[in-house]
């Protein structure tokens, strides 16, 4: 039976992906070593990271002036490196989730954090619109896909001060105006790569104007002095990040990706307005195109754990909400085809008709 992974992440990678990089995991660019063996210093290795950093720049069609780096520790490493790096006194966040609220707790260690506005009061369900960001602050932090609830920033904002973005689970789905952020940074393990690499997009000007000393390993400059080689950098996953840098090119860029996933979202947001059993648990207008969550409606609650085994045994992987929202959660990213997104609504329409 096929699977359909609607996994929030680590997640689907595309086929193209997989295949390269297990080849190469077996035997790397006519080396006779696997890509798991070989020094990241060889030219071989050097070529792939160039290769990944002048591809990113050029889907994203990043500006002069930018670093593009690859580091390790997850975003949740950004956290603190952000603030370490870029926080003199004072720096702005908005809360929109679980990861904003980490952000948040980490900033707190550097100096004063002023949220701007948060959803909390009704589980994140919406995206804060009337708020005022303060002009003084170093920075401001958003988190433009929200995993957990379901919500998106879309566009990219007008910050008076600099803008700082999260962008682990939606970057490559939508063009993005990079000359509005300082830094974008996020965890592969959703839209690039498996988990083990981060990237980290930064203005070069941004840097060295902090007083504190930083350690060398959370130094931004430390990583663009020596493109992203100063430790071992995780190599598997960079070379698996080109493969799908190149898949995004192949397949027509950011501009293609984004009207795909706009069709797809509707796909299944139409069948979940539509359907008497569910109802979603987020804002129309803050709706996310990478996490689609939603809830039996609450007359029908108590067939959820029916429905999610019926779901599973038609190929359904992935689609529990996660644990602190319950319900249903499916994960549209790039590689998801639109055929598994017709699967799981034509399973939300058989069980209705059971029902």
């Amino acid at each position: 039976m096929k699977k359909h992974n609607f996994y929030a992440g680590p997640s689907i990678l595309p086929a193209f992906t997989i295949e390269n990089t297990a080849k190469a995991v077996k035997e790397f660019d006519g080396t006779g070593l696997s890509l798991m063996e070989v020094s990241h210093r060889s030219k071989e290795f050097v070529a792939v990271m160039d290769e990944a950093v002048a591809l990113f720049k050029e889907l994203l069609n990043i500006p002069e002036g930018y670093s593009v780096i690859f580091l390790g520790g997850g975003a949740s490493t950004q956290f603190a490196m952000i603030p370490f790096n870029l926080m003199k006194k004072k720096a702005a966040y908005l809360n929109t989730g679980a990861w904003s609220k980490k952000a948040i707790k980490e900033a707190k260690l550097f100096g004063e954090v002023d949220v701007v506005a948060t959803s909390e009061d009704t589980t994140f369900n919406y995206i804060p619109k009337d708020y005022t960001i303060p002009e003084d602050a170093d920075y401001f932090h958003i988190t433009t896909n929200n995993t957990i609830y379901g919500t998106e920033i879309r566009n990219d904002i007008d910050s008076p001060v600099p803008l700082v973005a999260d962008m682990s689970s939606d970057i490559f789905s939508r063009p993005i105006d990079i000359s509005k952020y300082v830094l974008i940074y996020g965890g592969a393990q959703k839209n690039l790569a498996p988990a083990g690499v981060t990237f980290v997009i930064v203005k070069d000007d941004i840097l060295g104007k902090v007083d504190r000393d930083i350690p060398t390993m959370l130094n931004y400059q430390t990583h663009i002095d020596k493109d992203s080689m100063f430790n071992t950098p995780p190599v598997v996953p960079v070379y698996a990040a080109l493969q799908t840098l190149k898949w995004l090119k192949n397949n027509g860029g950011i501009a293609a990706m984004e009207k795909k996933n706009i069709e797809k979202a509707q796909i299944l947001y139409d069948e979940i307005d539509r359907n008497k059993l569910f109802v979603g648990t987020i804002a129309k207008e803050d709706r996310s195109l990478m996490n689609i969550c939603f809830v039996m409606n609450e007359e029908y609650k108590e067939l959820e754990k029916e429905f999610y085994e019926f779901a599973t045994a038609k190929g359904m992987v992935g689609i529990k909400g996660h644990r602190s929202v319950g319900g249903f959660r499916a994960s549209t990213y790039n590689a998801l085809p639109k055929e598994s997104v017709e699967a799981l609504v034509a399973a939300m329409q058989e069980f209705e008709k059971q029902h």
